[in-house]
């Protein structure tokens, strides 16, 4: 049985349509059902309303012009293929044809039934082949553009070609800053991007690979890279594809779930210390009120020692319940606050501290950042804690920077200073209580920023570099 092809031949001289079913009707390969169409919109109009298997188009239509009807179906996404038919065997018009989408081009003095039908069926079957062709790409970018995690398809020699809208939303460039971007520029370390570079050249491929990647924003992301070299014979047209896990929220949550587990922890310890500790120490403290009542002329020597006693039961003491203030979860008054007048509060606390170190201050808050849901005296305290370190840990005539900005519904406070930063070993201690490289101090400060900000249900981590100063990112979440 002969497959039937739905054509619409739109021919506006009446002998030559007549010809052109003629030579339809002498090909044995397939059964013809030709609607005849004179005008050029009319013919649009069907192309519209109606499925049709090819289109055979006279070149000159009255005034019109059959590579217009070319061009409608192209821009209409109307995938069946179109044969020019023209009385001049022109190389301008066949050329023309070709780049407006044209099958083929047939001159009419030269068409006859075998011609017709060689070209009829290899339009039918190049026209199949775009149509999977399609298919396949549109299945392919659906993949790519709904993808949940982000997607990079980059050059063999590491330039950015193409992103997804996951990519664009994770680290916020758009699709045009991304073209012609180099891959490094993406790595926060380039240890790392060369440690990348390096595996996949071995391997043509790198799974898990994780790694810190930076926003344009100049967020760290947390992410693992999967990514494979896609050779071709045209070295133009290799590629290279990434696809991006973003770890970040799962980090950021894992740290969470340790911090609240330590100050449980260091909570119930500082309970258990608090009553072992405070039992005998009021014991003490009984036994040498009674011991001065009894023997109220025990001498200068014995007033001496029994004020050292006295001295060092209040300060453990002192310890004990500073131990017991950094631990516990705080109740808190919370109310809508202005982030500058938080920062020039606290910065007001500690500028005799400042000024007598010699240290320059650098304020920058950005402008309308929206209030934030705090209790103002524990953040005072907060903030305080870590403005006091930044001071300590510089030499005279240090700088301390402080900058609030907003991004998306996240804002940040950085307290920056260019002192002697922290040693990698103990940059992960830097929280746990009695942790201090002060001489003096208890090394409760940060202990009871964290449980502060945490019972805020905001977040505080470090970066430092030995020798070079530490950032301290403070980030708010904009209450509804």
């Amino acid at each position: 049985m002969r497959p039937t092809i739905r054509v619409l031949l739109v021919e506006d001289d009446e002998d030559d349509f007549i010809l052109a079913k003629e030579y339809l009707s002498g090909i044995d390969t397939f059964e013809f059902e030709v609607d005849w169409e004179q005008n050029l919109d009319k013919a649009s109009k069907r192309a519209l309303n109606k499925s049709y298997d090819i289109y055979l188009v006279d070149y000159h239509l009255g005034g019109g012009n059959g590579l217009d009807l070319v061009r409608f179906l192209h821009d209409h996404h109307i995938l069946a293929p179109a044969i020019i038919l023209t009385g001049q065997d022109n190389l301008k018009v066949d050329i023309d044809a070709s780049r407006s989408g044209a099958a083929d081009y047939l001159v009419k003095n030269e068409l006859n039934s075998s011609l017709l039908e060689r070209s009829i069926r290899y339009a039918l079957s190049q026209a199949r082949i775009i149509r999977e062709l399609n298919e396949k790409e549109r299945k392919y970018r659906s993949l790519f553009e709904r993808s949940i995690d982000p997607i990079l398809l980059a050059t063999k020699s590491l330039e950015l070609t193409d992103v997804n809208d996951s990519f664009v939303n994770v680290f916020g460039y758009s699709a045009a800053e991304i073209k012609g971007m180099s891959l490094q520029s993406l790595f926060g370390d380039p240890l790392e991007f060369d440690r990348y570079k390096e595996t996949l050249s071995e391997t043509e491929q790198i799974k898990d690979f994780e790694v810190k990647l930076v926003s344009r924003r100049g967020e760290k992301k947390d992410v693992l890279l999967n990514c494979v070299y896609i050779p071709h014979p045209t070295d133009e047209l290799c590629c290279i594809q990434c696809i991006v896990h973003d770890l970040t929220l799962r980090k950021q949550a894992e740290k969470d779930l340790i911090i609240a587990e330590r100050l449980s922890l260091t909570g119930r310890l500082a309970r258990t210390i608090a009553h072992e500790v405070r039992n005998p120490l009021t014991n003490l403290s009984l036994a040498l009120d009674q011991l001065r009542r009894e023997i109220p002329d025990e001498g200068e020597s014995g007033n001496l020692y029994a004020d050292i006693i006295q001295r060092n039961a209040n300060r453990i003491e002192q310890l004990v319940g500073e131990m017991l203030r950094s631990s516990k979860p705080r109740e808190l008054n919370l109310q809508l606050a202005s982030v500058s007048e938080l920062l020039d509060d606290t910065i007001k606390l500690a500028i005799d501290r400042i000024n007598l170190n010699q240290i320059k201050l650098e304020l920058n808050v950005e402008s309308d950042l929206p209030k934030i849901l705090v209790d103002p005296d524990k953040m005072h305290v907060a903030l305080l804690n870590v403005i006091v370190n930044a001071t300590e840990a510089m030499a005279d005539a240090g700088v301390l920077r402080i900058l609030a900005v907003k991004r998306g519904r996240i804002i940040t406070i950085t307290i920056s200073d260019n002192g002697r930063g922290i040693e990698g070993e103990d940059l992960g201690r830097v929280f746990d209580p009695f942790f201090t490289s002060k001489q003096s101090g208890m090394g409760l400060g940060l202990t009871s920023t964290r449980n502060i900000l945490n019972s805020h249900c905001a977040s505080i981590d470090i970066e430092s570099q030995s020798g070079k100063g530490t950032d301290v990112n403070v980030r708010f979440t904009v209450a509804e």
